[in-house]
C-alpha cells in the first residue's frame, strides 16, 4: 500500500543526516551536553529569523509557556484567559503554575481565538490572555493589546507558527512568546525542546534564570526555579533545520495552495469547508485543516487511515470537555464554535516534501470516502 504520513520525519531527517551527523560529533567532543556554543548559537540564529532581541532555549513547548507566564508574573490565584480550541498543553501550563484557566471560544473560520470572546473573559484576577497561533497562523495580538487593562499581559503560544507573522509582527516581538519544537513541528527537533521569545532582555534573563533552578550564575539562586534547559544535541538538529525553514515554509504554502485547487470541486458541492487566511497573515500551514461537511469526520477518517492516508485532527475535544478540565465547570454548548470545530476539522497530509501525486492521491481518497 502507497502510505502517506501525517507528516514524514524521515524525508526530513535525510535532508539534514550528515549535517546533524557532524554536529553531533562537535558536540561529544565537547562533552558540551546541557547548554554550551551550539545552543547559544541557535539561540541568536533563531531570534535573527523571529525578528525578535532574545530566544531562550528550554526543554519543551510546555514548560515555554510556563516559563513565559511567570516571567509576566503571572502566580497562584491568578486567572489566566486561553482558547477553549487548542492543545491540552496550553492549559496544563497555566494550571501547573497554580492559575485557573478561563476559557473563550475561537472564531468560526480560522478557529483562532475570538479577540472580543477572550476580553469579554477578562476580570479582575486576569493576569494574562494566551492567544494561540494554530495550524500555522497568527492570532490577532494586536486586537487584544490595545484594548486589556492595564494588569493583563499577553503571552503568546506560538508553537505552531515558526516563521509566520500578523501584519508585520511575529511572535514575541512586543511581548513574549513561547514555541515548541517538537518533532514534527516546522521546526523541530529529535526529542521535546522549545524556546521563549521576546525584545524585553529583563524578561528574558528572567526566564533563563527561572530554567536554570532560579540560577543566575552555579550555586547562586535569586528567584524559584526549576530545571528546562535545552541541550546541544538538539541544537545542532534545530540549527541545520532552521537553515532550511524559509525554503521548507515556501513548500508548505505552495503544497497547500494545491490542496486549495484539487478541492475546489469538493468545497463547491458543500462536502468540505477549506481552510482560511486571516487577513494579514503569512501562513507557514504547520497543518492543512479541512471542515468536513458531507459525512461524519470520523467515519472519515477511519476511511483514509484504511487506505493508508495519515489523516489527523487537530482538536478532537475542547478543553471544557476533557475530563482533566470538568472542574472548570462548562457544559456542552459553552463554547459553541471550539464544539463545532472539534466535530467537523480533519487534518491532511502537509509537509515540504509532499508531492503532487502524493496530494492528488489523498484527494482522491478523501473523495471517495464522501461518497460512501
Amino acid at each position: 500500500m502507497n502510505r502517506i504520513p501525517l507528516v514524514d520525519l524521515k524525508a526530513a531527517h535525510a535532508e539534514v543526516a550528515d549535517e546533524v551527523r557532524a554536529g553531533f560529533e562537535r558536540v561529544l567532543a565537547n562533552t558540551a551536553f546541557i547548554g554550551g556554543e551550539e545552543v547559544r548559537l541557535f539561540e541568536r540564529e533563531y531570534a535573527d529569523f523571529g525578528r525578535v532581541a532574545h530566544c531562550v532555549g528550554v526543554a519543551n513547548g510546555t514548560d515555554a509557556v510556563e516559563l513565559a507566564l511567570r516571567a509576566g508574573g503571572v502566580g497562584p490565584g491568578d486567572e489566566v484567559v486561553v482558547p477553549a480550541n487548542t492543545f491540552i498543553a496550553t492549559v496544563g501550563a497555566v494550571a501547573r503554575i497554580g492559575a485557573r484557566p478561563v476559557l473563550a471560544d475561537c472564531l468560526p473560520d480560522s478557529h483562532l481565538l475570538d479577540p472580543q470572546a477572550a476580553l469579554d473573559a477578562v476580570g479582575p484576577a486576569t493576569r494574562a490572555v494566551v492567544p494561540v497561533h494554530l495550524y500555522g497562523q497568527m492570532s490577532d495580538v494586536t486586537a487584544l493589546t490595545g484594548r486589556l487593562p492595564g494588569h493583563v499581559r499577553v503571552v503568546e503560544d506560538a508553537a505552531q507558527c515558526q516563521g509566520a507573522s500578523c501584519g508585520g509582527r511575529t511572535p514575541g516581538s512586543g511581548s513574549i512568546a513561547a514555541t515548541s519544537f517538537y518533532p514534527g513541528k516546522n521546526l523541530g527537533a529529535y526529542g521535546d525542546a522549545g524556546a521563549v521569545l521576546t525584545d524585553d532582555e529583563e524578561r528574558a534573563d528572567l526566564v533563563r534564570a527561572i530554567a536554570n533552578h532560579g540560577g543566575v550564575a552555579k550555586y547562586r539562586h535569586d528567584v524559584p526555579g526549576f530545571n528546562s534547559r535545552l541541550d546541544g544535541l538538539q541544537a545542532v538538529v534545530l540549527r541545520a533545520k532552521l537553515a532550511r525553514l524559509t525554503d521548507g515554509n515556501a513548500a508548505r504554502r505552495a503544497a497547500a495552495a494545491r490542496y486549495d485547487a484539487l478541492l475546489t470541486g469538493l468545497a463547491a458541492g458543500g462536502r468540505v469547508v477549506l481552510p482560511v487566511t486571516a487577513p494579514g497573515n503569512v501562513h507557514v500551514w504547520h497543518l492543512y485543516v479541512v471542515q468536513i461537511t458531507g459525512a461524519d469526520r470520523d467515519d472519515v477518517v477511519g476511511k483514509l487511515g484504511a487506505e493508508g492516508i495519515g489523516a489527523g485532527v487537530h482538536y478532537p475535544q475542547p478543553v471544557h470537555l476533557t475530563p482533566a478540565y470538568r472542574h472548570l465547570g462548562h457544559s456542552p454548548g459553552d463554547f459553541p464554535n471550539a464544539e463545532k470545530a472539534a466535530e467537523r476539522i480533519l487534518s491532511l497530509p502537509l509537509y515540504p516534501q509532499i508531492t503532487p501525486d502524493q496530494q492528488q492521491r489523498v484527494v482522491d481518497v478523501l473523495t471517495a470516502a464522501l461518497a460512501c
